[in-house]
C-alpha cells in the first residue's frame, strides 16, 4: 500500500483508532494483521517469503541465547544469515548474475546461458532482511536478549510504517517499545501528524513534480542537450531526497501517533561539508548498519591506511549493490567509495577538514563561513554527479549524460512549462530555507501556536493546489 494513496487515507486512521481502542494485549496482533494487509496490497504471495525468514530468525535468536559458550552457537547465526541473504540472492541478484554471465559468454564467443526466471522483486526486500539480520547479529554479540514473544518479533520485522523503506531499525530501539502499552498522547498525535504532513509535502508537491522533468530527460538522454541534462540531474538530486526523506517523515509520523519513536533517517544531507559528513546525514539507518556490521568487523579505523581505504571501498561498493542489481549502482557505490578515500586522505593531512572540526567553527570568521559554504557546494556537486549513475537506466545512458553535460544550447526542453520550471525552483529554494535550521521545521515552531497552525494550513493548501496526484511509488520501494 502506498502512503500517497486513497487506500492509506482510510487505512491509517482506522488502524490508529483500533490501536488505542483495543486492550494492550491485543494491540500487537492487530498491528501485525494490519501490517500483513499493508504488505499484501503489493504482491500477496510474497508475504510467505517474509513469514519464512521471520520463523528462521525467531528460532535462530532463541538458539543463539540458549547455546551461550557452545561452538554450535555459530550455526544458528549462519542459518539466519543464509536464509536472509539467500532470499536476497535469489530474488534480487540472480537475474543480474545470470545476465552478466550470458553477456560474458557472448563476448567470449561461448554458447550457453543461465535460465532467467520471471518474477517481480518483493517490495522493500533489502530493508526488512537487513532489519531481521540486525536482530540475530545483536543477539549473537550479546547486546540484545532473544525475543520469546513470536507476535512481537514478527511485528518488529513487519511494523507497517517502516516495513518497505525503513528506517532500518535495531531491536534495542523497537522491541522495548512494542512491549510497552502506549496511552493516547495528544502531543505525540500532533507531532506525528506534523511529520506526516511535512513528508507528504516533500513527496507530492516537490518530488513528484520534479520527477516529470527527470523522467522526461533520463528516459531518452541522447535527445537532450547539456543544460537539460544538468537541470534533470540537479532535479533528481532533489527528487530522491524529497521522495526518500518524505517517506521517512511519514513513517516516523505514523509511528509517533501510536507512541512509537523511529530513528531519524535524514539530517539535512545537502548541507554536508564533506562526503563523510554527507553519509552521516543521508539514510542514517543504512550507513550505520554498514558501519557496525561490515566496516568495523573488517577492521574499521583500527588498521593501517591501505586497509582502511580498502575497507571504505568495500563498504561503498556493497552499498551500491544493496541498492540494486545493476552495474550503474556498483559504479555509484564505487564512486562514493573513491570520494570517501580521497576525503579521508585529505582530512588526515589536515585535521581541520574533519566534519567534527568543521562543525566547531559554525560561529567562525566570515572567511571561514565562506569556506564552509564552498565545501558544501563542492560536496553537493560531487553527490549530484554520482546520482547520474544511480538514476541512469544503463552505463551507456550514464556515459551519454556525463559526456554531454557541457554541450550547452539555447533550448530547455525538460517536459515542464516555463511556469512549472520557475515554480519548481521556488519550491526547492523554499525547502532549503525551511530546512536550514533542521530537517523538521515544526520542531522550531513549538510553543508558537499561531505560526505552527498557519504553517500547517499553508502545507495543506500546497498539497491541494500544487500536489501531483499520480500515486507514484516511492523510489526506494524498488530496493
Amino acid at each position: 500500500m502506498l502512503f500517497n494513496s486513497t487506500a492509506f487515507l482510510v487505512f491509517f486512521p482506522a488502524v490508529t483508532v483500533l490501536y488505542f481502542a483495543l486492550p494492550g494485549r491485543w494491540r500487537a496482533a492487530m498491528l501485525l494483521l494490519a501490517s500483513c494487509y499493508f504488505y499484501m496490497a503489493f504482491i500477496p504471495a510474497y508475504l510467505w517469503i517474509l513469514a519464512g525468514t521471520i520463523v528462521v530468525d525467531y528460532a535462530a535468536g532463541i538458539g543463539l541465547e540458549r547455546l551461550q559458550g557452545s561452538p554450535r552457537r555459530r550455526l544458528f547465526l549462519i542459518a539466519s544469515l543464509i536464509a536472509n541473504i539467500g532470499v536476497l540472492a535469489v530474488f534480487k541478484y540472480y537475474n543480474f548474475f545470470a545476465a552478466s554471465v550470458g553477456d560474458l559468454a557472448a563476448a567470449l564467443g561461448v554458447n550457453g546461458t543461465l535460465p532467467i526466471p520471471r518474477f517481480a522483486l518483493p517490495i522493500g526486500l533489502s530493508f526488512h532482511t537487513f532489519q531481521a539480520m540486525s536482530y540475530t547479529l545483536e543477539v549473537y554479540k550479546g547486546r540484545q536478549p532473544a525475543e520469546r514473544n513470536f507476535l512481537l518479533f514478527a511485528l518488529y520485522v513487519m511494523f507497517y510504517p517502516q516495513l518497505v523503506a525503513g528506517p532500518i531499525e535495531r531491536p534495542q530501539n523497537i522491541l522495548p517499545q512494542l512491549h510497552t502499552t502506549h496511552a493516547f498522547d495528544a502531543r505525540k498525535l500532533t507531532e506525528g501528524l506534523d511529520l506526516m504532513l511535512w513528508g507528504f509535502f516533500k513527496k507530492i508537491v516537490i518530488a513528484d513534480r520534479l520527477s516529470l522533468a527527470v523522467d522526461h530527460v533520463y528516459s531518452a538522454p541522447g535527445t537532450h542537450q547539456g543544460q537539460e541534462l544538468v537541470f534533470a540531474t540537479y532535479a533528481f538530486a532533489i527528487q530522491i531526497y524529497c521522495d526518500f526523506s518524505g517517506y521517512s517523515s511519514i513513517a516516523r509520523g505514523a509511528a509517533r501517533v501510536m507512541g512509537i519513536d523511529l530513528m531519524e533517517n535524514f539530517d539535512t544531507p545537502y548541507l554536508a561539508t564533506s562526503i563523510a559528513d554527507f553519509w552521516s546525514r543521508w539514510h542514517i539507518s543504512l550507513s550505520t548498519w554498514f558501519r557496525d556490521y561490515l566496516y568495523i568487523p573488517l577492521g574499521g579505523n583500527r588498521v593501517g591506511a591501505p586497509r582502511r581505504y580498502r575497507n571504505l571501498l568495500v563498504v561503498f561498493i556493497v552499498s551500491g549493490l544493496w541498492h540494486g542489481a545493476n552495474w550503474t549502482y556498483l559504479v555509484w557505490g564505487a564512486l562514493h567509495g573513491f570520494y570517501a578515500v580521497v576525503g579521508t586522505r585529505l582530512a588526515e593531512r589536515n585535521p581541520a577538514h574533519l566534519p567534527e572540526n568543521v562543525a566547531k567553527n559554525q560561529a567562525a570568521a566570515p572567511a571561514s563561513r565562506l569556506w564552509r559554504w564552498t565545501r558544501r557546494l563542492i560536496t553537493f556537486q560531487l553527490v549530484a554527479f554520482a546520482w547520474i549513475f544511480f538514476r541512469a537506466a544503463s552505463l551507456s545512458d550514464a556515459w551519454q549524460i556525463v559526456s554531454h553535460l557541457t554541450d550547452l544550447h539555447a533550448r530547455l526542453d525538460v517536459g515542464l512549462s516555463r511556469q512549472d520550471v520557475a515554480l519548481s525552483v521556488m519550491l526547492v529554494l523554499g525547502l532549503f530555507a525551511l530546512e536550514a535550521g533542521g530537517a523538521n521545521p515544526f520542531e522550531r515552531l513549538r510553543g508558537k501556536v499561531f505560526v505552527r497552525w498557519s504553517f500547517s494550513y499553508a502545507l495543506v493548501f500546497s498539497l491541494m493546489l500544487l500536489g501531483k496526484y499520480t500515486s507514484r511509488e516511492f523510489i526506494y520501494f524498488q530496493f
